[in-house]
């Protein structure tokens, strides 16, 4: 029983792990889908390096979480 725990929570940890690292492309679309179902408009989705973003809000973290898609209102 307890090996059968351990290995259900080491599967657990192994796809949380593997859903973490989304290509930045998808997850920019992905973003975009949703402002734009919301109807937001004139605005900028980039993908900057991590901490590169400046004053824009992150909206989203890629590539294990050396990237990130920054949001800015035009």
């Amino acid at each position: 029983m307890k090996k059968l725990l351990l290995g259900l929570g080491l599967f657990a940890l192994a796809g949380s792990t593997f859903a973490a690292v989304k290509p930045c492309e998808e997850l920019k679309a992905e973003i975009d889908a949703k402002l734009q179902a919301k109807g937001v408009t004139s605005y900028s989705l980039e993908i900057v390096e991590k901490g590169a973003g400046g004053g824009m809000q992150v909206v989203g973290t890629c590539e294990g979480g050396s990237k990130e898609v920054v949001y800015q209102r035009k």
